[in-house]
């Protein structure tokens, strides 16, 4: 069984018990840490996608050590202008070890629908009160503009501008 996983910005294929280095992890050695952005996971023939991840899915793993990489060095040159530099540069690294991957308890997932509910609401009330309150055009964003200009039924909306957009708006009110 393997998983693909977003660890610290970059995306590893990652087995039970196999020893990968990562970015910096902000946690001791020893700790454990988990992470739930798994986009892929494979277990013989049964594979599963997530869009972008799959549900409840986590890979966990243990922190061993942290350390520094090999030296890279950087030149930059410019010939016949006497333009030579010269810089090295560690990436800072941790050593983790994974210790399972696998699909979790549901739970996780039920907390993010409950706060996706009240977002939800929120827009259409917006919208509602938006008219009412439409007297600080200037103090929104061209985002909140086209939004407001659409649900006020005004065509064009995509190639105009902020003034164009508060004077639509102004004119409809």
């Amino acid at each position: 069984m393997f998983a693909i996983v977003d660890i610290a910005g970059q995306q590893f294929k990652v087995a039970k018990d196999q020893k990968v280095f990562v970015h910096r992890l902000d946690a001791k050695t020893g700790d454990k840490v988990s992470f739930d952005q798994v986009f892929m996971m494979a277990d013989g023939d049964k594979v599963t996608v997530g869009a972008p991840a799959v549900a409840n899915a986590s890979v966990e793993a243990k922190v061993v050590r942290h350390l520094k990489d090999d030296k890279v060095i950087v030149f930059k040159k410019k010939r016949r202008k006497g333009y030579r530099v010269k810089n090295g540069h560690r990436q800072s690294l941790t050593e983790i070890v994974i210790e399972s991957v696998g699909v979790g308890k549901a739970k996780k997932a039920a907390p993010k629908a409950k706060a996706e509910a009240p977002k939800a609401a929120a827009p259409k009330a917006a919208k509602k009160a938006a008219p009412k309150a439409a007297a600080d055009f200037s103090s929104k964003t061209v985002a909140e503009l086209k939004e407001l200009a659409k649900a006020a039924g005004i065509v064009g909306i995509s190639s105009m501008k902020k003034a164009d957009l508060i004077a639509a708006l102004e004119a409809k009110k």
